[in-house]
């Protein structure tokens, strides 16, 4: 298996300093020496637990959530954010997962949690021991938050909440120990009744059950039959859920670009591999004008929107506000780039791309899902369409 090794700094990585060089290029070492190997011997759709040890092990987790004097946080750069997702993703897609989702499911208690609440689990998802798992969509309420609708009920007993109702397509459902879960605690109220809560994945009356996606990613549904949630297991303040929700996305969102990114990246490598060594009409495929043209093609989109991801990641890092409309034209981009790149490789591998197993086949399959995930391609041509005409308007 080829693995990863630093290079010197080139014209396409000129933007980034030598800090950034390295975390990337120290990244996609870890993630083709170390978390690859231990990938493999994964199921596909479920908590890759042997994963998230790794992850803590060599360093990565911590980047995400650090403890120093002042107590847990995270100090991670929307950049640097970007640049592991994309260099996990060139080599172990699993591992970038699995680092993605603990990062999305431990920020809203990071972010907007108790003491309590933080000192009892940042520390185990830190660890690798504990899986998160991030709770905002339903069945009849994916991209449009204002419509959830589970329920949070005040239980005048107890002191606490009681939550009722169904979540789907949830991170590390079924098998994550806590999960970050949005639910409605003043209907009729749109975006502005929702409250954030944590909740424990064995807390009496959650059930779980796992779905069979085309990508192998560990999601499923949740159902709430009465689960009390206490006082403190509330994430930030009642009714302001939205705002919790939506910090966590904004640092995310560019980095499901990145995630992109890093496919398309290892199936150009691959392709140049590949056809550089496959003999047809008399000479290697690279030889021929249409190959290294469509290849060309590719490769320039691909850097393109990585520069559009990282634009946006560090605009994030330098305050400005808000970044809606450049992260959504870099996940749009990205995303949809990546799609593209995954597919001409597989047209200029032929049928040998099609086999169970391979590399492409592989990355087919999880290339199409962050085209949805964390906002639609759709929903992101919205929202850049909607800053756009605000801006006329306001003149």
């Amino acid at each position: 298996m080829t693995t990863a090794t630093s290079s010197p700094a080139s014209a396409l990585d000129a933007h980034l300093d030598a800090g950034a060089r390295e975390l990337l290029a120290d990244t996609e070492r870890r993630a083709s020496e170390v978390f690859a190997p231990l990938a493999r011997r994964g199921r596909d759709g479920e908590v890759d637990r042997a994963l998230l040890a790794a992850l803590a092990e060599q360093g990565l987790l911590a980047r995400l959530l650090s403890r120093d004097a002042g107590g847990w946080r995270s100090e991670i750069s929307a950049l640097a954010l970007c640049l592991i997702r994309e260099g996990l993703a060139r080599w172990c897609t699993a591992a970038e997962t699995a680092f993605a989702m603990q990062g999305l499911g431990s920020f809203p208690l990071l972010q907007s949690g108790t003491r309590e609440a933080i000192e009892e689990w940042i520390p185990r998802v830190a660890s690798g021991e504990a899986a998160a798992g991030f709770a905002l969509s339903e069945p009849q309420a994916g991209s449009d938050v204002a419509g959830l609708a589970l329920s949070a009920r005040r239980d005048d007993d107890a002191g606490g909440w009681r939550l009722n109702g169904q979540k789907t397509w949830i991170s590390n459902a079924p098998d994550a120990d806590v999960y970050s879960v949005f639910a409605r605690t003043t209907p009729g109220a749109g975006a502005r009744g929702l409250t954030a809560f944590l909740v424990p994945g064995g807390a009496e009356g959650l059930i779980g059950h796992r779905i069979e996606l085309v990508s192998p990613h560990p999601i499923g549904t949740l159902v709430f039959e009465d689960v009390r949630v206490p006082p403190e297991y509330v994430l930030g303040e009642v009714d302001h859920g939205f705002a919790v929700a939506m910090r966590t996305l904004d640092m995310f969102r560019p980095s499901v670009g990145a995630f992109a990114v890093g496919m398309a990246r290892a199936a150009i490598d691959a392709t140049i591999a590949y056809t550089s060594e496959r003999e047809a009409f008399g000479g290697p495929l690279a030889r021929m004008q249409a190959v290294r043209h469509r290849l060309a093609d590719v490769a320039t989109r691909v850097q393109a929107a990585r520069l559009l991801v990282h634009a946006a990641a560090s605009a994030y890092d330098a305050g400005v506000s808000p970044t809606t409309e450049a992260a959504a034209m870099a996940k749009l981009m990205a995303t949809e780039v990546a799609q593209e790149a995954v597919d001409a490789a597989i047209q200029l591998h032929g049928a040998t791309a099609l086999r169970r197993g391979h590399l492409l086949e592989h990355l087919y399959r999880e290339v199409r899902a962050p085209r949805i995930y964390e906002g639609a391609s759709e929903i992101q041509r919205e929202i850049i369409a909607r800053a756009m005409f605000a801006r006329t308007e306001g003149r």
